[in-house]
């Protein structure tokens, strides 16, 4: 991977600064792309760059691509790893406020079609690339009073086959990664959520213990990499075995 330009999305923290540290060790330069303290975070990775961008705007993701190129010549692979989840509050569905909905949606998935709309034509210029989207396990399980946000991540499953099946002719990989809850810093900001959720969950595993960012950081460095290359469409989950799929 080495020489690779990785932008990652939502790396400022948490499983996506995991992910940037990963990849950077593997060789990869790194991009992080976030909303708050994408510079600060970028200046720990060698000749990183950093953009602040909501990548649920348009014209913020036509900017970060249009500046990555600049800086960088080139986009090889996308980690779409920005979305909103330990603030939401758990809920019966029909409690949602449509404005919630409609945000977490603009957030976890239309995000993903705007960066991978983005992206794509800079890799096929250039001979192809890697997309891996991250999504969660709880689509997979049908976790309840989390409709919108279960919801959002079971579309991304569906928004990688539809793409991987689209983007195959141009040498386009795209994947998915599914985590289990993970002891984030975006979690462990929300002492309410991991009271709720942090024992159901190591206990529903078949590898006790909890969850962190960097059980994460394997799988999408793979996908990242040249092992991976007869890989796409396919969704990854990793939550110590709560999960088979």
């Amino acid at each position: 991977m080495q020489g690779k330009v990785a932008i990652v999305t939502g790396a400022a923290q948490g499983i996506g600064r995991a992910i940037a540290e990963g990849l950077s060790a593997a060789g990869a330069r790194i991009v992080v792309a976030d909303l708050h303290g994408a510079e600060a975070a970028a200046s720990s990775f060698p000749d990183g760059v950093g953009i602040t961008a909501d990548v649920a705007n348009e014209e913020d993701v036509r900017r970060l691509v249009d500046e990555v190129v600049d800086r960088c010549g080139t986009i090889d692979i996308l980690v779409n790893n920005a979305g909103l989840y330990a603030s939401l509050e758990m809920r019966p569905f029909d409690q949602i406020p449509l404005e919630e909905w409609r945000q977490v949606m603009d957030v976890n998935v239309a995000s993903m079609f705007l960066t991978c709309r983005g992206v794509v034509p800079v890799m096929r210029e250039h001979g192809g690339g890697k997309i891996v989207n991250i999504s969660s396990g709880t689509p997979f399980r049908g976790v309840p009073f989390l409709l919108h946000y279960v919801t959002s991540k079971g579309a991304i499953v569906a928004f990688t086959r539809a793409l991987a099946k689209e983007l195959g002719k141009d040498n386009v990989l795209v994947n998915c990664v599914a985590p289990g809850f993970t002891m984030s810093a975006g979690v462990e900001a929300h002492p309410e959520v991991i009271e709720k959720l942090r024992d159901v969950s190591i206990s529903a595993r078949t590898i006790q213990r909890d969850q962190v960012p960097d059980d994460v950081v394997g799988a999408v460095v793979f996908l990242c990499g040249p092992g991976s290359d007869f890989i796409t469409g396919q969704s990854m989950v990793i939550d110590g075995g709560q999960t088979f799929h």
